[in-house]
Protein backbone atom coordinates (compact mmCIF):
# COMPACT_ATOMS: atom_id res chain seq x y z
CA UNK A 1 0.00 0.00 0.00
CA UNK A 2 2.82 2.41 0.81
CA UNK A 3 4.30 1.90 -2.64
CA UNK A 4 1.02 2.94 -4.29
CA UNK A 5 0.79 6.04 -2.08
CA UNK A 6 4.34 7.04 -2.95
CA UNK A 7 3.61 6.63 -6.67
CA UNK A 8 0.49 8.79 -6.38
CA UNK A 9 2.40 11.47 -4.48
CA UNK A 10 5.05 11.54 -7.23
CA UNK A 11 2.39 11.90 -9.91
CA UNK A 12 0.75 14.65 -7.87
CA UNK A 13 4.02 16.60 -7.64
CA UNK A 14 4.45 16.43 -11.41
CA UNK A 15 0.89 17.63 -11.97
CA UNK A 16 1.20 20.47 -9.44
CA UNK A 17 4.38 21.71 -11.11
CA UNK A 18 2.31 22.44 -14.23
CA UNK A 19 -1.08 23.47 -12.77
CA UNK A 20 -1.66 26.75 -10.93
CA UNK A 21 -4.95 28.25 -9.81
CA UNK A 22 -5.76 31.96 -9.85
CA UNK A 23 -8.64 34.02 -8.49
CA UNK A 24 -10.27 34.16 -11.92
CA UNK A 25 -9.53 30.50 -12.73
CA UNK A 26 -9.13 28.49 -9.49
CA UNK A 27 -7.84 24.94 -9.22
CA UNK A 28 -10.38 22.20 -8.47
CA UNK A 29 -8.44 19.78 -6.26
CA UNK A 30 -9.77 16.30 -5.48
CA UNK A 31 -8.95 14.05 -2.52
CA UNK A 32 -10.31 10.53 -2.47
CA UNK A 33 -10.17 8.11 0.45
CA UNK A 34 -11.73 4.66 0.61
CA UNK A 35 -14.88 5.97 2.28
CA UNK A 36 -15.10 9.67 1.46
CA UNK A 37 -14.33 12.20 -1.25
CA UNK A 38 -13.50 15.88 -0.92
CA UNK A 39 -13.15 18.69 -3.49
CA UNK A 40 -11.88 22.25 -3.12
CA UNK A 41 -11.55 25.32 -5.31
CA UNK A 42 -8.16 26.87 -4.51
CA UNK A 43 -6.55 30.20 -5.41
CA UNK A 44 -2.83 29.33 -5.45
CA UNK A 45 -1.67 32.94 -5.80
CA UNK A 46 -3.12 33.87 -2.41
CA UNK A 47 -2.88 30.36 -0.97
CA UNK A 48 -6.57 30.29 -0.03
CA UNK A 49 -9.37 27.80 -0.40
CA UNK A 50 -12.29 29.60 -2.00
CA UNK A 51 -14.88 26.88 -1.37
CA UNK A 52 -15.09 23.19 -0.65
CA UNK A 53 -17.55 20.34 -0.79
CA UNK A 54 -17.54 16.77 0.49
CA UNK A 55 -19.79 13.75 0.57
CA UNK A 56 -20.82 14.59 4.15
CA UNK A 57 -23.08 17.35 2.84
CA UNK A 58 -24.87 15.04 0.41
CA UNK A 59 -24.95 11.79 2.42
CA UNK A 60 -27.36 13.34 4.89
CA UNK A 61 -29.92 13.89 2.15
CA UNK A 62 -29.72 10.70 0.04
CA UNK A 63 -28.33 7.19 0.00
CA UNK A 64 -26.27 6.75 -3.16
CA UNK A 65 -23.40 4.64 -4.45
CA UNK A 66 -19.90 6.13 -4.29
CA UNK A 67 -19.97 6.90 -8.02
CA UNK A 68 -23.36 8.64 -7.88
CA UNK A 69 -22.22 10.52 -4.78
CA UNK A 70 -19.11 11.77 -6.59
CA UNK A 71 -21.23 13.15 -9.43
CA UNK A 72 -23.51 14.90 -6.93
CA UNK A 73 -20.44 16.47 -5.26
CA UNK A 74 -19.32 17.84 -8.64
CA UNK A 75 -22.78 19.30 -9.21
CA UNK A 76 -22.90 20.82 -5.71
CA UNK A 77 -19.48 22.45 -6.11
CA UNK A 78 -20.46 23.82 -9.53
CA UNK A 79 -23.60 25.33 -8.02
CA UNK A 80 -21.53 27.03 -5.27
CA UNK A 81 -18.98 28.29 -7.80
CA UNK A 82 -21.63 29.76 -10.08
CA UNK A 83 -23.06 31.71 -7.13
CA UNK A 84 -19.61 33.28 -6.73
CA UNK A 85 -19.49 33.89 -10.52
CA UNK A 86 -16.68 31.40 -11.15
CA UNK A 87 -17.18 29.66 -14.49
CA UNK A 88 -13.69 28.54 -15.58
CA UNK A 89 -11.49 26.28 -13.48
CA UNK A 90 -8.39 24.11 -13.74
CA UNK A 91 -8.93 20.43 -12.84
CA UNK A 92 -6.34 18.83 -10.53
CA UNK A 93 -6.81 15.09 -10.26
CA UNK A 94 -4.08 14.92 -7.56
CA UNK A 95 -2.27 11.94 -9.05
CA UNK A 96 -5.34 9.71 -9.21
CA UNK A 97 -6.23 7.99 -12.48
CA UNK A 98 -8.92 9.80 -14.44
CA UNK A 99 -11.70 7.21 -14.13
CA UNK A 100 -14.34 6.14 -11.66
CA UNK A 101 -15.08 8.66 -8.93
CA UNK A 102 -12.57 11.23 -10.21
CA UNK A 103 -14.19 11.22 -13.65
CA UNK A 104 -17.66 11.38 -12.07
CA UNK A 105 -16.67 14.55 -10.19
CA UNK A 106 -15.40 16.13 -13.41
CA UNK A 107 -18.57 15.13 -15.28
CA UNK A 108 -20.76 16.53 -12.50
CA UNK A 109 -18.85 19.82 -12.47
CA UNK A 110 -19.13 20.14 -16.25
CA UNK A 111 -22.83 19.30 -16.08
CA UNK A 112 -23.23 21.97 -13.40
CA UNK A 113 -21.81 24.64 -15.73
CA UNK A 114 -18.07 24.80 -15.02
CA UNK A 115 -15.61 24.90 -17.93
CA UNK A 116 -12.19 23.20 -17.94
Amino acid sequence: MKKEQVKRQRRHKKIRAKIKGTASRPRLCVFRSNQHIYVQLIDDQKGKTLMSCSDFEIKKQKTLTKLELAKEIGLALAKKALKEEIRKIVFDRAGYKYHGRIKAIADGAREGGLEF
